[in-house]
């Protein structure tokens, strides 16, 4: 997705109550608004694959949290981004059941897919920002390098492990999950099923 900067400076109250009458969709980076352009289809496409997976497991442990596609997460003082995919606790829901999708409390769980335009905000400032908001686990999954990035907090900073092919992901809130890389990327792909990796 590509950003355009709207100039005029902004609190993060201020960002929670923008509405320019349009369907646009902001982040707030240092107290700027930055227009996100619509996802590709590929993009939208793994996602609803990961939310799904993870929602079923969610559903098949009975445990008491939600699987949520584009909400928010506040990252700093005047800072807010958009998620792809996160994992929440019900408390959390709760809080938010008639306010904006933006949680101020950091999810148990962040997924960003990459896209071309946004390899620098995932790789680099979302992973700053993500450590600095305490979000304990974040998964980068980039169909251009067919790999996908578990991030796990450890005192402050993330520690990485890098997974390809027919690697399953390690993930420490779904231990039991059967979910492999081949299985994430073939979902962005519409001539095959998630569950036969394509070639």
């Amino acid at each position: 997705m590509t950003s355009i900067t709207i100039e005029k400076t902004y609190t993060f109250e201020d960002y929670l109550e923008y509405d320019d009458g349009t369907d646009n969709r902001y982040e707030l980076v240092n107290g700027k608004l930055e227009i996100m352009n619509p996802p590709t289809i590929r993009h939208l496409l793994i996602a609803d694959f990961i939310r799904d997976s993870l929602t079923a497991e969610i559903t098949r442990l009975n445990s008491p949290w939600l699987c949520l596609k584009e909400a928010g997460v506040r990252t700093g003082f005047r800072k807010s981004r958009l998620i792809d995919v996160c994992v929440v606790s019900r408390e959390q829901v709760l809080e938010l059941l008639d306010q904006s999708a933006v949680f101020q409390t950091p999810p148990m769980l962040v997924v960003e897919v990459v896209s071309p335009e946004s390899v620098s905000r995932d790789y680099r400032y979302k992973r700053s920002e993500y450590a600095a908001a305490e979000i304990p686990e974040y998964w980068i999954v980039d169909p251009m390098l067919n790999k996908v990035s578990v991030l796990r907090l450890d005192e402050g900073l993330y520690e990485e492990t890098v997974l390809t092919e027919n690697q399953q992901i390690v993930s420490q809130f779904f231990p039991e999950l059967t979910l492999t890389v081949e299985q994430i990327l073939a979902a962005g792909n519409i001539f095959s099923s998630p569950d036969t990796p394509a070639p």
